[in-house]
């Protein structure tokens, strides 16, 4: 399945496109350019789906920063919905246990998982590889893995 996965930010927000278990591109954007990239067909390709971390609420309060992104995850999804094009949300939570079985999951063991999966018993080397031998993962960062985490759930199990 070819997709496009977004982690939404306040301010800016992790995106991979994802075909098939592959990672083609990722990248971290201004919120308003990932908003204007899902206007350019260009941009989306032939996705199937985009794919957005969808934000729950566990009890405690929240500041500013969910706020924000609340709301631009509600843009990117009603943007996409407008090109016609299937937009689906899926709670943190979903991608925690999917790869972690654990919903205490943090971000380390869910890169952790990641790496397992596509490195096999090369671990990150193998995932990550160098910039004479790119492996699968090479260059991704920060919340690009979350982002990448929300992909590789979505397609291997489809779930919203």
């Amino acid at each position: 399945m070819r997709l496009v996965a977004i982690d939404p930010g306040p301010v800016e927000s992790a995106v991979i496109w994802f075909d098939d278990g592959t990672v083609i591109a990722h990248s971290i954007d201004e919120n308003h350019h990932v908003l204007g990239m899902l206007e350019v067909s260009e941009w989306v390709g032939n996705a199937e789906v985009v794919v957005i971390e969808k934000v729950e609420s566990y009890g405690m309060s929240v500041g500013k920063d969910i706020f924000e992104t609340v709301w631009w995850a509600g843009r990117f999804f009603d943007r996409a919905v407008r090109r016609f094009i299937r937009a689906e949300m899926v709670p943190r939570r979903t991608v925690k246990m999917y790869l972690c079985n654990d919903s205490r999951a943090k971000d380390g063991n869910i890169r952790q998982a990641l790496i397992d999966r596509y490195g096999g018993i090369g671990g990150v080397k193998a995932a990550k590889g160098t910039k004479a031998n790119p492996g699968p993962l090479y260059g991704i960062a920060n919340d690009e893995w979350q982002a990448l985490a929300l992909a590789v759930t979505f397609n291997e199990t489809e779930v919203s």
